[in-house]
């Protein structure tokens, strides 16, 4: 397999702590992995340090890049969200185009049309010349998940892309991330909803306590020992015509 992202026993420490312990993953084309865990597992620290945001020890083909040709590899949407700029919705998302302008920074023909797929595969188009600081925090959201799909690099990688989205825009966003790794591409994904990560994802990563516990398919991850043990909860998990079906029943806090 071809590794569009490949991480060798990566490491960071808060202090003399590690908070992600020893991680190594590989990602290919076709796959939309989402990773999960507890709140405090690593997820976050593990995206960051593999797009080098932060400091690491281990090895990251991504974080190893000089960084034009990071940004031609990997897209990124990190948890923080808010636009502060009164520009207009297209205009925001045509920033996710900056990696592959040519010196002067003006859009072509091919940017202009990478932007309208953006917005149209996120529903904006009734948004596209609104200012993007009017709207709400999950159209927001929205926006700056557009940008990044309109960077239209191999990888994409995003913290907690559907927190405060409602159920239809989460659902959208997740059949997004989806149709991408079925044209070739690579996801990797943080998620807290543990039903569309089973239901959308190819391929589900556990962490606890910076440590990667479980990888492989979502029936083979979401077990009934692991959500115990790790997520003190018990779950309902089956499938359906539709696909996975899973729902918490219980914390056993």
């Amino acid at each position: 397999m071809t590794a569009l992202l490949a991480l060798q026993d990566l490491s960071v420490h808060r202090g003399s702590r590690p908070v992600v312990d020893h991680v190594s993953l590989r990602v290919g084309p076709g796959e939309c992995v989402g990773l999960i865990g507890p709140n405090g597992a690593g997820k976050t620290s593990l995206l960051r340090a593999a797009l080098g945001l932060l400091a690491h020890q281990g090895q990251s083909n991504i974080a190893d890049l000089p960084a034009h040709a990071r940004a031609r590899q990997a897209a990124w949407m990190p948890q923080s969200r808010e636009i502060a700029w009164g520009i207009d919705v297209e205009a925001v998302i045509a920033l996710g185009r900056t990696p592959w302008l040519p010196r002067g920074g003006r859009l072509r023909p091919e940017d202009r049309a990478a932007v309208d797929r953006a917005i149209r595969r996120m529903k904006l188009e009734s948004f596209r010349h609104r200012p993007a600081n009017h709207l709400s925090g999950g159209e927001q959201a929205r926006v700056l998940i557009a940008r990044a799909l309109a960077q239209e690099t191999p990888l994409l990688m995003a913290d907690e892309p559907i927190a405060g989205l409602d159920p239809a825009a989460q659902i959208t966003t997740m059949e997004v991330f989806g149709r991408i790794a079925a044209e070739g591409k690579a996801v990797v994904v943080s998620l807290h909803d543990l039903g569309l990560a089973a239901r959308h994802c190819t391929r589900l990563v556990m962490l606890d306590r910076g440590r990667a516990v479980a990888d492989g398919a979502p029936g083979a991850v979401l077990t009934p020992e692991r959500l115990e043990e790790v997520f003190a909860l018990r779950a309902f998990y089956s499938r359906s015509a539709d696909g996975p079906i899973f729902q918490p029943l219980e914390s056993l806090r």
